[in-house]
């Protein structure tokens, strides 16, 4: 059982998204520019990827955990811990060890990470509408689940051998998130499925992508 209603769950969308106006268009923007890099990759890509990812998990957690969710679910101080925990590791392994390095993908690998970046950014949105969520009680990219699947669209895209380690929390909130589906009404958040499905072979295998890129 969940501690809190379906009815207060979409209020603090809504209080987010008045509160953080007009900061969703800001994050969404970075999003699209990281397509943008692993599309047409610069020098500085790889830093600015991971410095984008950590600022997107960060937000998640102060802005969102901390300062909203945490008022219905006391289990949102746990979840901010969480995050930002995996803003800082982004931050340590892209931009202090620089271990995180993006390179462009080709068939089945580069579907599965254009696919999961697409969803987040462009379709799960319209989808919200189309199922009644509708803005500002609505959840917006740089809030967790969209959040979560572009992450690990992103993901898809590092070249090995890389650091499995950060793949491990956005896989596990794709399974916490994905309980949205059923408990709360949420059909959008399937693709959190197809996301930590995703994810899971990225690390269970650390050279999938590599084999991916290959068609092996």
């Amino acid at each position: 059982m969940l501690p809190f209603s379906p009815e207060q769950f979409f209020e603090v969308f809504r209080h987010y998204n008045e509160a953080v106006w007009p900061f969703q268009i800001v994050l969404k923007v970075l999003a699209a520019a990281v397509a943008v890099l692993l599309l047409r990759p610069q020098r500085w890509s790889n830093e600015a990827i991971a410095a984008v990812l950590a600022l997107l998990w960060g937000w998640m957690g102060l802005a969102y955990h901390l300062l909203h969710f945490s008022g219905i679910n006391p289990a949102a101080t746990v979840f901010a811990g969480l995050c930002l925990a995996q803003a800082l590791l982004f931050a340590w392994e892209g931009l202090v060890r620089r271990r995180m390095r993006f390179e462009q993908a080709h068939g089945v690998r580069f579907a599965a990470g254009a696919t999961l970046i697409v969803y987040a950014l462009l379709v799960y949105p319209q989808l919200s509408g189309l199922l009644g969520h509708h803005y500002p009680a609505a959840p917006t990219f740089g809030l967790p689940c969209p959040t979560t699947i572009f992450t690990v669209g992103v993901l898809v895209f590092l070249a090995p051998p890389y650091p499995r380690s950060v793949l491990v929390l956005p896989i596990l909130w794709c399974i916490v998130g994905a309980t949205a589906v059923f408990l709360l009404g949420m059909p959008e958040d399937l693709g959190l499925i197809i996301a930590g499905m995703v994810g899971v072979v990225l690390l269970t295998r650390h050279q999938a992508a590599f084999r991916w890129g290959r068609g092996v």
